[in-house]
């Protein structure tokens, strides 16, 4: 069985871990990598760097975590996007794999 997952982008490493553990603490989920971009305009931004933290499980439990870790996030340092996919295909479940911490 194929496993959702659902990607909360949020400013800071902090929050990051913060939302992460919090959607953790909500559903059965497992964690990935953390991903990290800094913009261009990060001089403008509340806090320079964006953290993706993505969830696996059942789309169910996904959709229970995301919501736990956005409600943490939005109570920090604030959310950039939610998105959540029922079945990523082969190529896009490749890509969720890299990371720029990595670097």
């Amino acid at each position: 069985m194929q496993e959702a997952v659902g990607m909360i982008e949020v400013f800071g490493l902090a929050t990051a871990f913060a939302a992460a553990d919090a959607g953790c603490k909500a559903a059965n989920v497992r964690l990935e990598p953390f991903d990290k971009n800094k913009p261009g305009n990060a001089d403008n931004m509340p806090v320079p760097l964006i953290v993706m933290v993505k969830f696996r499980g059942s789309i169910s439990d996904v959709s229970a975590a995301v919501e736990a870790a956005r409600q943490k996030a939005e109570s920090l340092a604030g959310v950039v996007t939610v998105h959540e996919i029922a079945r990523p295909e082969a190529d896009t479940d490749k890509m969720l794999k890299l990371n720029a911490f990595d670097k």
